[in-house]
């Protein structure tokens, strides 16, 4: 496999497996705790380190997924206490992201892992990354993660689908013919700190959040039903991936950034010409209206 080719293909494994979780933020108005766990969880893989010593891809997610699981504790925790809910969320990702930026300075220093690399992510390294997992020969480390959770977070969803659907449009419902909401809450929160770990080397934890965000909400405004959500959003992941790796080749520029870039250009396409929720399908509906 070329070096392009493997960029093309982890990014692109960034993109679906955002893209589909992220669908269930959008639905669930839960975009700014993508962003706080998205931050929150470069603790867990300091924490994780520190005790393993090691950069085992294991270790780090599930070190993520403990951290993230206690971000949207701690979220809960203040908000039910009276403090509002964008306060809370505030108050926890800075503190938990902080205290990890300050363990990696001090117990990280000597290891590839870095303050730039969790942010921003480093994709044009991952072809160079190799592990090797028992028959299979040397692969890309982040493909080898992406591909182990991408089919994790798929077995969950067509697992839990109906609980998954019915909690996000109806909670109270959901409650009321007993599905456990909070259990599924957390464990969405626990695919998106895992999924967030995974893609930390294509684009980092900070441009994480438009993989997360962006194709969810580009897919959202050209359909109400969900499986069709899911795969527009996976393909808009997949888009902006390829796209945005030619455009930085283009142009000499970060390819997670213009990665996150094209993410924003779909979703703004999208918004201005949605046959149904457009800005301009609904001005030239409002014209024709009046013109009646």
């Amino acid at each position: 496999m070329s070096y392009e080719a493997w960029i093309l293909i982890v990014g692109s494994l960034a993109g679906v497996t955002c893209g589909i979780t992220g669908c269930f933020l959008i639905l669930r108005k839960l975009s700014m705790l993508a962003d706080a766990i998205s931050h929150t969880v470069l603790l867990g893989i300091v924490l994780a380190f520190m005790i393993s010593q090691s950069m085992s891809g294991v270790y780090m997610l599930i070190g993520a997924a403990i951290v993230g699981l206690l971000t949207t504790f701690f979220v809960q925790l203040f908000h039910s206490s009276g403090i509002q809910e964008d306060a809370s969320i505030g108050v926890v990702f800075t503190f938990l992201f902080a205290v990890g930026v300050i363990l990696l300075t001090i117990f990280a220093d000597d290891v590839h892992l870095d303050v730039d690399h969790a942010l921003m992510g480093e994709i044009t390294f991952v072809p160079w990354d190799l592990v090797k997992w028992g028959f299979l020969p040397e692969l890309p480390k982040a493909f080898l993660m992406l591909s182990v959770v991408l089919i994790i977070n798929l077995l969950i969803i067509g697992l839990f689908y109906k609980e998954f659907k019915i909690t996000s449009f109806d909670p109270q419902m959901a409650a009321a013919i007993g599905i456990p909401v909070l259990f599924i809450h957390y464990l969405l929160m626990g695919m998106v700190s895992v999924t967030t770990v995974a893609s930390f080397d294509s684009v980092g934890a900070i441009l994480v959040v438009a993989m997360l965000i962006a194709p969810g909400a580009s897919a959202y405004l050209l359909t109400d039903q969900l499986k069709v959500m899911l795969v527009l959003s996976a393909l808009f992941g997949v888009m902006a991936a390829v796209v945005g790796y030619y455009m930085a080749s283009w142009l000499n520029v970060s390819i997670s950034g213009s990665m996150a870039t094209i993410n924003g250009l779909i979703f703004l396409v999208v918004f201005l010409f949605s046959p149904t929720k457009g800005l301009i399908s609904k001005k030239l509906s409002m014209k024709k209206l009046k013109t009646e």
